[in-house]
Formats: structure tokens, sequence, C-alpha cells
């Protein structure tokens, strides 16, 4: 493909800009750098976008081959976090971008270019050996990340934090996509469910949480993983990340490979010296039930936050995979004596029953 050569007029085309003030801000800050980098600004092309208001650029360099351009426009978004993350990533020797340029006022970053092939492609086409090689080095590195990235600087996992985010599914779930309102009963039981999930996870050792390390976030790169959207980092329950890992948004697994992966994970991690906690080290099933329980606060978060997306967003597709979240949430719910009175409440959402299975897709 062949670009055109760029104009004073429009050097931007392929850009979309819904704002021309921040287009012109945009032009000036990259027109400043783009001698120092070896930028083809003709060459700037949408990268990705996210399920935030953050959105990715490319841009080609004749020294760096390509480079990133992180484009958040605040008040919505701040860069600063992704800033320290990206750093400490960097001393901790993971593999994430290299902040080349910022400008933390407006939201810009130059980064460097860690590809364009995504774990969940990969995943989703691999065979079974490929998919064991990719999710083991997903695992070497998210040991790496917890025994190295400082937990002690970055806000805490707390109980506010996590009851908020349950909240999210009584609000855009239940009310919002489906048009329904919980009795005095059915609310009691939601709540005592919360407490149940939100006490498992704070009594769990805390550690450095990416908080959404799963395959669409991770690159097939080398070294590999890449990491990314890693800028939501916080401290806290230890068996967050591995939970996102194994029940992901866009692609599940039967639950032998789940378990596979997890005792792979939990024997490394004793050996390497991960802050699991006597109960958690010392027993499998502990650590898997405190997985689950942990995976299950993450799923109706999520379920909650693609409802939003639909309909506060304008971004309907996340939607599509809420049966698979309602299909997480039934399995364990099912499982465990305390969880059981969130059947109740899912069930009429879902059309699942406890013994809904999922398959890989």
């Amino acid at each position: 493909m062949t670009h055109p050569t760029p104009t004073p007029e429009a050097p931007f085309a392929p850009i979309p800009w819904s704002d021309a003030s921040r287009r012109s801000a945009f032009m000036r800050w990259i027109e400043s750098m783009a001698d120092t980098h070896g930028l083809q600004l003709h060459t700037l092309e949408p990268a990705s976008a996210d399920a935030s208001f953050r959105r990715y650029l490319r841009v080609q360099s004749t020294r760096l081959g390509s480079c990133i351009v992180m484009d958040a426009p605040p008040p919505q978004e701040d860069v600063r976090p992704f800033m320290q993350v990206a750093a400490a990533m960097g001393e901790a020797g993971l593999n994430g971008p290299r902040v080349l340029e910022s400008d933390p006022v407006q939201g810009f970053l130059l980064l460097t270019d860690l590809g364009s092939e995504l774990y969940l492609g990969a995943l989703q086409h691999a065979d079974a050996a490929r998919a064991d090689a990719l999710m083991r080095d997903a695992i070497a590195a998210l040991l790496r990340w917890q025994l190295h990235m400082p937990a002690a600087s970055l806000p805490p996992y707390d109980e506010a934090l996590l009851a908020r985010e349950l909240s999210l599914f009584p609000q855009w779930c239940v009310q919002r996509e489906f048009g329904r309102t919980w009795s005095a009963a059915e609310q009691q039981r939601w709540d005592a469910v919360c407490r149940t999930l939100i006490d498992s996870a704070l009594a769990q050792p805390t550690v450095a949480v990416h908080r959404d390390w799963m395959p669409r976030n991770l690159m097939v790169a080398q070294p590999n993983p890449g990491i990314l959207d890693f800028q939501d980092a916080v401290r806290g329950p230890v068996t967050y990340d591995m939970a996102s890992l194994l029940r992901d948004a866009f692609i599940s697994w039967d639950e032998e490979r789940e378990i596979d992966w997890a005792v792979r994970y939990w024997s490394q991690a004793k050996r390497a010296g991960v802050p699991l906690g006597e109960m958690l080290a010392s027993d499998f099933g502990e650590f898997w039930r405190a997985l689950e329980w942990m995976g299950l606060q993450r799923h109706l978060k999520v379920l909650g936050i693609f409802c939003r997306l639909k309909h506060r967003d304008g971004k309907p597709a996340y939607a599509e995979d809420l049966p698979r979240f309602f299909a997480y949430a039934t399995k364990v719910a099912a499982r465990y004596a305390p969880l059981r009175p969130l059947l109740s409440l899912i069930e009429p959402l879902s059309g699942l029953r406890a013994t809904t299975a999922y398959s890989m897709r």
C-alpha cells in the first residue's frame, strides 16, 4: 500500500479527529519530534483502540522501524500512571513499550512498538502445543511481574474499589441492560455474595496487579510476551492476574487446561517466592478456590462494564460476550455453597442453568 505525500493542508488525512483543536495540538506535538526520531508522518494510521477513551496510532520511523502514538485525551485519561508503570517494567526486565516522548498535559505519548500479533489471535488459531507454549510464557512473565514490580507505590485494591466494581453489575447489567429491579430479598442475597467475595480478596497476600493480564493485552514478541494496557495497575490480591489469564473475556478453555496452567503457576510461584501465604501455598485446592472467587468478582464487574460500554459509550460489540461471563459466573456460583444465592440473581438474566458448560471459541 502506498501513502500520499503529506501536504500542509491535510498531512493527517487518514486519522479521524472529532475535535479540531485536539488535531491541531497533536500535529504540533508530533511534528516537533519527527526529525529526532525519523518519523515518517505520512505513514500515520490507526493501530488499535480499547474500552477506554484512549486510542493508538502507528507511525513508521527510519530509525526505529515503527512507533506507537497513544492519544489519551484529558480529563478522561491520564498518561502519568502509564509512564510510571512502564518505567518500573523496564527496571523489572519485562517487555513493555518504552516511552520515547511524552506530553502528559495534553495526553500524548510516543512509544516503542511491540508488533501487531496479539496473544488473542495467536491463541485462537493455535494448536494445543502452541497454545501451551504461549500460556507458559505468559505465566513466566506474570511471575516476574509479581516478584519484581514494586507494589508499595501502587494504589490499593481495597474494599472500596472492590465494592465499587461489583456495583457495576446491578447498575448497568441488571437495571440498564435487562430492565430489572431487585426486591429487598434479592438485594440482601447480592450484598451477602459481595461480602463473601470481598472478604476472600482482602484475605489474600498482595502483589502488583496488572488488572487485565489477558490475551488481548499480551503481544507475541521477543522476549515473549510483550505487555500492554498496564496503566491501571494496583496493589492487590495475588490470584487476580492469574484469574484474568485463565478466564478471559474473549477466549475460554476447558477446565482441565485451566487447572493444568494454574498448577504450573502455583508450583512455580511457591519455588520463586511469590507471597502466597500459608493457606494458599500449602493447599492447591484452597488456591483454586481463591482464584475462582477472585475471578467471579472480576466477571461480575466485567458484565457491568460491557453493558456500560454498550449503553453509555456506544460500543455494543462488547455485549456480544456477555454469555461467556454469565457462564463463568454460573459455574463458579454453583460450585460453592456461599455463592449459590447468586444463581437466583443471574439465571433470569442469562438464561443459563448451573450445569451450563462453556467451550473454547
